[in-house]
């Protein structure tokens, strides 16, 4: 699908056409490089003690990450032995995933359109999880909410952190780009 040579997001176009103006009205921008935009948005599974008793755990939630994300995921490994926890320097513990571009913008449409009303009691996510620079950070419990995922094949439910990095300066400029993308706060 995103191979196609005509074919442009959904939430791109969706900027492209209304939301930059709308932001540069809003906050009354003299240039058209201070509107903010979408930078990066990181997926995050950690497996903790699951990795340490089966190394297999690892390689399950990558490919359950690269699944999700549409591109493969890398395994991320202990950085220090810490000898309580039973874990040793360079074993892998989890997977990690960094979106830009298109796919960037299909992951965001698909998680906000498909994925969390499928959460159990969503009520939306919290307007306070920005980081004062106008990056928001947000975690899901369970991954098995995005579609990609078979319910039947998985092992172990994984909690998922999800980072959407923006060119915003300060959370109110962060906050109204998420939701002119229709992000469900819930303050």
């Amino acid at each position: 699908m995103l191979d196609s040579a005509n074919y442009t997001p959904r939430l791109k176009d969706l900027y492209k056409d209304t939301i930059r103006g709308a932001l540069k009205e809003e906050f009354s921008y003299k240039n058209e490089m201070m509107i903010p935009k979408l930078d990066k948005i990181v997926l995050n599974i950690g497996c903790g003690r699951a990795a340490v008793k089966d190394s297999k755990k690892a390689k399950s939630a990558q490919a359950d990450l690269t699944a999700i994300a549409g591109q493969k995921a890398l395994t991320t490994v202990a950085k220090n032995s810490i000898a309580g926890f039973r874990v040793r320097e360079g074993m892998p513990m989890g997977a990690k995933v960094t979106l830009r571009g298109d796919r960037m913008y299909e992951f965001l449409d698909r998680l906000i359109t498909i994925a969390m009303p499928r959460i159990r009691d969503f009520r939306g996510v919290s307007g306070n999880s920005f980081d004062g620079r106008g990056n928001y950070a947000m975690g899901l419990k369970e991954h098995m909410v995005f579609p990609e995922i078979d319910f039947d094949k998985i092992d172990e439910p994984w909690g998922m952190d999800i980072v959407i990095a923006t060119t915003a300066n300060t959370d109110a400029e962060a906050k109204a780009l998420l939701k002119a993308f229709n992000m469900p706060f819930n303050s």
